[in-house]
């Protein structure tokens, strides 16, 4: 309910130095978590120069917290490289289920295009880490992207405790357009070794655009979210447009009850599929129900000055019928900074706290003041609309099912279409360490 601004030491302007290991011009991509003992763990990309180019670094930092998030320790730095790499996409996850652990992963992008997932782990809740190492490569052509590890503990399905490296695979053929599918791998050793990659389902995401003026959005396109549940289910959200054969992104939703070997099939649970939806967060609360954080312009005019958006979270508990509250909104998305597109952000949070869920979203602000074009909003739903319509909560709609794709096979212009949002993606990532850094992430 209130909010205190505090800085971990990840570059120059918040103490970052030679001497403390925080010694670059910019940092992106921050991801905090919570070990079991409630150490706050806080880790981010820092860079300098342009990617590959000679002179420059980038290095994944961690940084540490015993009050809350009031101070950070220095800086420990799990990788460091120089113009022959990128790091990037980084995340951390505190494991609630073993004290003392936590876990970091991202990928490590070459020059060749490849990006194996790279994986640290610590036993003490931060103040030591072990090096970083490969835990999947999927081969010198192809990259992962937007790792993200969940832990479930044993359940009626899954047993024993399990952790899950998700991330997108994106497949490069020699003679053939790009593809993206999300993949998962396991480790019930607690990351000290892993499975081979299981995958969940290709992603069909053409990207959002602004219906006026046909300008492209930087959003979430080809990446997931991913969320681990206390009764050992897993879910998986993206962008994706196979429920309008490739004509608009929708929110798709595909879950696991046996531990990630086998997932439902992708349905859209945005209210309203007749428009775009965008950048999905996904979470489980302990009692089992899921909940999915997303955009839409389901209130946007013709106006072409303007681009109207809110935030929304849809309910549900059996991946069937849901229900949504709006949590945010209306906006305007047109006065987001502008970095290879509109952008907000190509992810946001939601967590959740007992029986509440916690969305974190990006707004911007209606005066368009030139170095504060966004804020980010937090709010507390603590109440999840029931399945009895007569007994929803004034903002919430009526429950609705969740679509199911019909037999969805692109075609050549589609495919087209879908490897060039994978190729605008890459170009994005890897623009994000020139020199010349876009307001958004500055």
């Amino acid at each position: 309910m209130t909010w205190g601004t505090t800085q971990a030491k990840f570059t120059r302007c918040s103490g970052g130095t030679a001497a403390n290991g925080g010694d670059f011009p910019r940092a992106s991509d921050p991801w905090v978590t919570f070990a079991a003992d409630g150490t706050a763990l806080q880790i981010a990309i820092a860079f300098s120069g342009g990617t590959f180019t000679p002179g420059s670094s980038s290095a994944v930092l961690a940084s540490r917290s015993i009050d809350g998030g009031r101070t950070w320790s220095d800086p420990a730095t799990l990788i460091r490289d120089g113009s022959t790499a990128f790091n990037d996409k980084e995340s951390i996850t505190g494991d609630r289920y073993a004290p003392g652990f936590a876990y970091a992963t991202w990928d490590r992008l070459v020059p060749n295009a490849g990006g194996p997932a790279y994986f640290a782990r610590t036993q003490d809740n931060g103040m030591t880490w072990e090096p970083a190492r490969p835990i999947y490569d999927p081969g010198p052509r192809n990259q992962t992207l937007n790792n993200q590890i969940v832990v479930t503990p044993a359940g009626a399905n899954v047993s024993p405790y399990t952790a899950y490296n998700f991330f997108t695979e994106i497949d490069s053929p020699a003679n053939a357009p790009q593809t993206t599918r999300l993949a998962v791998i396991r480790s019930v050793d607690h990351g000290a070794t892993w499975t081979p990659p299981l995958y969940v389902a290709d992603i069909f995401a053409r990207g959002t655009t602004n219906p006026q003026t046909g300008g492209e959005l930087r959003d979430g396109a080809t990446l997931g979210s991913f969320a681990g549940g206390a009764n050992g289910q897993l879910v998986a959200v993206w962008q994706d447009a196979r429920f309008s054969a490739g004509a608009r992104d929708g929110i798709a939703f595909s879950r696991s009850l046996d531990g990630g070997t086998t997932w439902s099939a992708p349905v859209q649970v945005n209210a309203v599929p007749g428009t775009q939806a965008l950048i999905p967060s996904a979470a489980i609360r302990d009692d089992g129900t899921y909940g999915v954080l997303y955009y839409d312009m389901r209130s946007d005019t013709a106006d072409p000055a303007t681009l109207v958006v809110d935030a929304w979270l849809a309910t549900s508990v059996d991946g069937v019928t849901w229900r949504e509250q709006h949590v945010g909104g209306p906006f305007d998305f047109a006065g987001a900074p502008f970095a290879e597109g509109l952008f907000i952000g190509d992810y946001q949070g939601l967590a959740v706290d007992g029986a509440a869920f916690i969305p974190m979203f990006v707004q911007t602000n209606p005066d368009r003041i030139a170095d504060n074009l966004t804020d980010v909003f937090a709010g507390v739903v603590r109440s999840v609309p029931p399945a009895s319509a007569a007994a929803a909560p004034v903002k919430s709609g009526a429950p609705y099912k969740a679509l199911v794709a019909p037999a969805f096979v692109p075609d050549a212009t589609l495919r087209a279409r879908f490897a060039a949002t994978v190729a605008r993606v890459l170009e994005g990532r890897r623009m994000r360490g020139g020199t010349a850094a876009p307001p958004a992430e500055r």
